[in-house]
């Protein structure tokens, strides 16, 4: 029965016991009982996601043969939510990945995604990332998703709490990508010249600390007042640079006939994995197995940090949003470059302590 007090598609029924209920009924949804009261903010956050299609989404073909309340139930919920949908394009369909990976994996015959989410529990997590191993960054990233995934899950009262965060992901050796030395930087510009391809790629990155997603798809178009404009593919920040001078030489003496600074040998820009592929031959060329386009981002920001630039430069130039983001990436710094530095300005602050004081006749009678 509807209530004219009630909000639009929310009625009122009652049990065989004469309690109350309220539920969200609107064509081509699926429908909806609410757990909390009319008139409570809890009520209101309920009616909210019913409204954006979460808690009550739209009704799809084949949706009848998922059993509500079930993993299955969940993802298709969470892959209509902003949680899944805001971040980009490629990082959401490394996300799925995992996350389908892991739904069609099975367990005593059963699929994880017919399970009940409310039955997961941490021994259950433990042993599905325990099934992931040697691999131990696969197990941690999965872990992450599990745990966005169930946090989800709590909002929409399909469980009350994450189970994902009681365990502890895996300790990883090793700084991931490789960070570029100054001397394989050298060796590399020994192996391939200013005006080649090769060399446009690597002062692409190194000069301007962006990706190599990001570098293979610069060309005239971000150039605007002299300076390289880039709109980041992985997080969506744009960061304006100066083209510093090595750059500028690099970008004029090879010949361009294109969008984008880059083209491959058939004259179309290269792929992501296309252009992955062929840094990976001019550092073979070169002879630097260890080196990498990724690589490269990290010395750029290694190079700012031995400069003595703060996080916060630094951060300009990245792009990222944190200084523990920052830290990682600096990690390679010269220690000793940096205490050099850190010494420096430690004793010009006390020489300037020191004049200050005999300058001040009250320091002294003090």
């Amino acid at each position: 029965m509807k209530k004219r007090w009630l909000p639009d598609y929310v009625s009122e029924y009652k049990s065989r016991h004469g309690k109350a209920y309220y539920r969200y009924r609107r064509k081509g949804f699926a429908h909806y009982t609410f757990k909390s009261q009319p008139g409570t903010e809890g009520f209101r956050e309920e009616l909210r996601a019913c409204e954006a299609g979460l808690a009550a989404p739209a009704i799809e073909v084949g949706a009848d043969r998922v059993v509500p309340g079930t993993f299955d139930d969940l993802l298709s919920r969470y892959y209509r939510s902003p949680d899944f949908l805001n971040p980009s394009d490629r990082t959401r369909v490394v996300y799925r990945g995992v996350l389908e990976r892991w739904r069609e994996r099975t367990r005593k015959g059963q699929r994880y995604g017919s399970v009940p989410v409310r039955d997961l529990q941490p021994r259950h997590v433990e042993a599905m990332l325990a099934e992931v191993l040697p691999h131990r960054t696969s197990a941690n990233m999965l872990r992450k998703r599990l745990s966005a995934l169930m946090n989800f899950a709590v909002r929409l009262g399909m469980t009350t709490t994450n189970p994902v965060t009681s365990t502890r992901p895996f300790k990883v050796e090793g700084n991931g990508f490789h960070t570029w030395t100054e001397d394989e930087i050298a060796a590399y510009e020994a192996r391939h010249p200013v005006g080649s391809n090769a060399r446009l790629a690597l002062d692409l990155m190194l000069y301007t600390g962006q990706r190599g997603g990001d570098a293979r798809v610069m060309g005239p178009g971000n150039v605007r007042n002299k300076r390289l404009h880039v709109t980041q593919e992985k997080t969506g920040a744009t960061v304006s640079l100066p083209i510093l001078p090595p750059l500028a030489e690099s970008i004029l003496a090879t010949p361009l006939g294109g969008m984008v600074f880059l083209l491959s040998e058939r004259g179309a820009p290269y792929s992501r994995k296309g252009f992955g592929n062929k840094v990976r031959q001019w550092c073979d060329e070169a002879g630097l197995p260890d080196c990498s386009a990724h690589g490269l981002r990290k010395a750029a920001a290694r190079r700012f940090a031995e400069a003595g630039c703060s996080n916060q430069q630094i951060k300009s130039w990245t792009g990222h949003t944190t200084d523990g983001e920052v830290a990682r990436y600096t990690k390679a710094a010269s220690q000793e470059m940096l205490s050099d530095a850190a010494g420096e300005m430690l004793m010009a602050n006390l020489r300037e302590r020191l004049a200050t004081a005999n300058d001040n006749p009250l320091e002294k009678e003090a």
